[in-house]
C-alpha cells in the first residue's frame, strides 16, 4: 500500500452510471490485477474503494459505477484535479496457475478488475474467454475493449436484449472445458456462479462496503471455511475452497 496523488487526466460516461478514468500518478505499489484503490474526496470523512481496472508506470484506469454523491462528485470532477490515494490495496488475482483455457467472469462493473487480468494472461501467452453480465444491453460497457485484446467475449443480458438471455451463469454453461475461473460481481452472483459443476477451480474476488481498505476496522469481514476474513486485507479475492457459502 501507498499513499499517492493522483491527477484526473479523463473521464467519460460508458452507461448511464459507469464511467471510465484515467488518472495519472505513481501506481509502483500495485502488484497484480484485482487490487483496488481508496481515494479520497475533499469534505467525505470515508474513503471510496474502487477495483484497479488497469495500470501502467504512471497511469491508472478506473471505471467507476455511480452509486451516491460521492462517486457522484467523483466522476465530475474536472480534468486537473488531484486525488489523495491509497493504492495497491489487497490481495489480486494469482495467474500461475490458470491453465491454458481460463474464464472470466463479470457482473455488471465487477468486469472492471477482469480487463487489466485479461491484459496479463494474455501476455503470456494465454487466451481467456470473457463472459460478462449486463441488466440490459444499454447497461452494456468494454465488450470491445474485450474483444480488441483478443478474448473470446460472451455476453448476457437479464432481458436478452443482448448475448445471452439470463445471467452469467447461463452464458457460462456453454464454457464446458475451462481451467480456471477468476469472478467479480456481486455476491449472490458468486455463489452461483461457484456452484457452475464444470468449475472445480476458481478465483472469486468481492464486493464490500469498506471504511479503512487496509483491515483495520473490521467492517468488511466475511465467513469463510476458515472463519472471519477480512475483504479488504486478506482478499478481495478468496479462492474457491475458501468460501463458505
Amino acid at each position: 500500500m501507498k499513499q499517492t496523488v493522483f491527477t484526473i487526466q479523463h473521464t467519460r460516461p460508458l452507461t448511464a452510471d459507469v464511467y471510465e478514468m484515467t488518472l495519472r500518478g505513481d501506481t509502483s505499489s500495485i502488484a497484480a490485477p484485482g487490487q483496488f484503490v481508496n481515494a479520497a474526496l475533499p469534505g467525505r470523512f470515508l474513503r471510496r474503494p474502487i477495483s484497479v481496472c488497469d495500470w501502467t508506470a504512471d497511469s491508472l484506469l478506473l471505471l467507476v459505477r455511480v452509486a451516491g454523491e460521492g462517486t457522484r462528485e467523483l466522476v465530475d470532477f474536472a480534468p486537473g484535479t488531484k486525488l489523495d490515494v491509497l493504492c495497491g490495496l489487497g490481495n489480486g488475482f494469482d495467474t500461475a496457475d490458470c491453465g491454458p483455457n481460463p474464464i472470466l467472469i463479470g457482473g455488471g462493473v465487477g468486469a472492471a478488475p477482469l480487463f487489466g487480468l485479461a491484459r496479463r494472461l494474455l501476455a503470456q501467452g494465454v487466451v481467456p474467454t470473457a463472459v460478462l453480465g449486463f441488466r440490459t444491453a444499454a447497461d452494456a460497457f468494454y465488450l470491445d475493449e474485450f474483444a480488441a485484446l483478443g478474448c473470446r467475449v460472451l455476453p448476457a443480458t437479464e432481458d436478452g436484449s443482448l448475448g445471452c438471455r439470463g445471467f452469467v451463469t447461463d452464458a457460462a454453461r456453454s464454457v464446458p472445458e475451462c481451467t480456471q475461473a477468476f469472478v467479480c460481481g456481486p455476491t449472490p452472483m458468486l455463489r452461483a456462479v461457484s456452484a457452475l459443476p464444470q468449475l472445480q477451480d476458481g478465483q472469486f474476488s468481492f464486493e464490500a462496503r469498506m471504511a479503512c481498505g487496509f483491515g483495520a476496522c473490521m467492517g468488511c469481514t466475511i465467513e469463510t471455511a476458515g472463519g472471519p476474513r477480512r475483504v479488504c486485507k486478506d482478499g478481495p479475492v478468496f479462492r474457491k475452497e475458501e468460501l463458505a457459502w
